[in-house]
């Protein structure tokens, strides 16, 4: 029977799967090891409709990072190294479709989930693993979140399930307002923003903070529009500039970004763009020279921030992806997948709960970089920075965006001490 099997195995040109009897226990050993399989971690983002640019930027840095995980080895556990593998599921901007994407990578085994774009698809997505995790104990998963910052998600909707990498929402204003409260050429500003969870945090904080710090700024607008919709920020424009508004304070991303700044200079409205993703996709290229010197962004990190390791960090990124219109790197999503790895080791398995525990005291670093998971509320904290747009070659703009010949210059930075916000999280964590 020994002899058959050998004959057929070696007529299918197929390898012995285990040793045939009277093989030595050495020559048994000697038999390569079986490679582990990969971890997966499912991307639910829109790769498809208005966000499709985001969401493709937002691949394409994940991608950036599971490389150089995979690249020194891939993730070390006991039963030997495993590689990070990214599969993509197309939410197309919706929220049903997300949870559908959600549903598909569970059933695909993903036990990692990645989303950002839009808090309002984040908070559906937690609800939906809170809910999953509870029933299916032997399948719970993780939600990791690079960009969504409504406030909400690490304070009263916190859970054990969800890690933010992003700074949130009240952050990013108190890094804004740094500047504003400097800038004493502003005596009225224009808020606008997008008609979700998000965008009215945004403008709820905005008036918080300037009644606190520059309650001699007059507010002349206070508005909402709805979330990729707007086709023709015309109008909008028109009453922003109409206003006599010196600034504008703008919690918008993607299109309705770049939509927006882009019809404000064709009305020719000439105050300064105080905002969250300035420096994003389209948004420098839409502006031009009217930009230079008038928009500013908060970010955990900018390409002109003057070290060397920044340099190099970013010149690589640019070397992996070197066309133009693929130039948006997020500082902070290398960290996550770099936080990642570390929990993931640190547990020594890929146990859901194990590797949410270790992950609350992740503290990573990378090209001069750094931050730690806060386990209160598991909110990331992490040094901020503030840049103007400027023209390439200008002081401290050696770096421009998407080949637009514009850049931003680091104003001000944050310690992340400085950043950080109280939190009003009650943590249940299981067990």
């Amino acid at each position: 029977m020994n002899k058959l099997r050998r004959d057929v195995l070696k007529y299918l040109q197929l390898p012995l799967l285990c040793a045939p009897l009277g093989v030595t226990g050495a020559a048994a050993a000697a038999a390569p090891k079986p490679a582990q399989p990969p971890i997966k971690l499912a991307l639910v983002e829109s790769l498809s409709g208005p966000f499709a640019n985001t969401g493709e930027a937002v691949f394409r840095n994940l991608l950036w990072a599971t490389e150089r995980v995979n690249a020194r080895g891939g993730v070390r556990l006991p039963g030997g190294n495993r590689q990070l593998v990214i599969e993509r599921y197309d939410s197309k901007g919706q929220n049903e479709e997300a949870l559908s994407a959600l549903r598909a990578a569970i059933d695909d085994g993903a036990r990692i989930i990645m989303q950002g774009n839009s808090s309002a698809t984040a908070a559906a997505l937690l609800d939906a693993i809170d809910k999953h995790n509870s029933r299916n104990p032997s399948q719970r998963v993780l939600f990791l979140n690079y960009s969504a910052v409504d406030p909400a998600l690490t304070n009263e909707r916190c859970s054990f399930w969800h890690f933010r990498f992003d700074a949130h929402a009240d952050m990013r204003m108190a890094a804004l307002m740094e500047v504003i409260k400097d800038d004493k050429a502003v005596h009225s500003a224009y808020l606008i923003g997008q008609d979700y969870s998000f965008g009215q945090a945004v403008l709820r904080e905005a008036k918080r903070q300037l009644a606190a710090q520059r309650p001699d700024i007059h507010i002349v607008g206070d508005e909402l529009h709805p979330v990729g919709r707007v086709k023709d920020f015309a109008p909008y424009a028109t009453k922003i500039k109409h206003s006599g508004a010196q600034a504008v304070i703008t919690g918008n991303w993607g299109n309705d970004l770049m939509l927006l700044v882009k019809a404000a200079r064709e009305a020719g409205y000439e105050g300064r763009f105080y905002t969250f993703y300035g420096n994003a996709l389209g948004a420098p290229a839409a502006l031009g020279d009217a930009g230079a010197g008038k928009v500013l962004a908060v970010a955990d990190w900018l390409p002109n921030v003057q070290t060397a390791e920044s340099r190099a960090f970013y010149q690589s990124f640019r070397q992996r992806f070197p066309k133009p219109q693929d130039d948006y790197v997020h500082m902070r999503m290398q960290l996550m997948i770099e936080a990642l790895a570390q929990s993931l080791e640190k547990a020594g398995s890929t146990d859901t709960v194990a590797v949410a525990r270790a992950m609350e005291s992740a503290k990573v670093q990378l090209a001069g970089r750094s931050g730690q998971m806060r386990a209160a509320d598991h909110q990331f904290q992490q040094p901020l920075v503030v840049g103007v747009m400027e023209k390439q070659g200008s002081a401290g703009v050696d770096f421009d965006v998407e080949g637009s010949g514009y850049g931003f210059k680091v104003v001000r930075e944050i310690a992340a001490a400085r950043a950080q916000q109280p939190t009003t999280c009650k943590m249940v964590r299981p067990g």
